[in-house]
């Protein structure tokens, strides 16, 4: 087994935008949109959560058809970067994801850091902090009451 590193698994909470791979996180899947096509990559966004907090992740490729709702998965070296003005976590190139369990995780779905207005700290331009709640819960996956 090969540990790169001495990375510490974050809760989704504290998770802040960032240029640099080095997410590693754990959380189930909750729902998944429709698989759309990006030039030659598929892309399918989805709705994740652990118990601190919920956020959209965005599979690559067959990504989109490995993983499906109950199954609890691992990302590791992930980034949480806007991509097209949303802001979502996601593997990137160096990143990974695999399942490591199903329906067997609490969890909740608010707050969505997805839907946080993040601005520049105002001591740290390097680092983000939180602005603005857009919305407490996820708009592309909204709560069923």
């Amino acid at each position: 087994m090969h540990v790169s590193g001495c990375t510490s698994m974050l809760s989704i909470k504290d998770i802040v935008p960032a240029a640099q791979n080095n997410i590693t996180t754990q959380f189930i899947l909750l729902d998944k949109g429709r698989v759309a096509t990006e030039g030659q990559s598929k892309t399918c966004l989805a709705l994740v959560a652990d118990e601190t907090a919920a956020v959209h992740f965005q599979f690559w490729g067959e990504e989109c058809h490995l993983f499906k709702p109950g199954d609890i998965i691992r990302l590791t070296n992930g980034i949480f970067s806007y991509n097209r003005n949303h802001l979502l976590l996601r593997a990137g190139k160096r990143g990974s994801i695999e399942k490591v369990g199903e329906f067997t995780m609490t969890y909740v779905e608010t707050p969505n850091i997805s839907e946080m207005r993040w601005v520049p700290d105002p001591n740290n331009s390097k680092k983000y902090v939180h602005e603005a709640v857009v919305s407490p819960y996820s708009r592309i996956f909204p709560p069923m009451l």
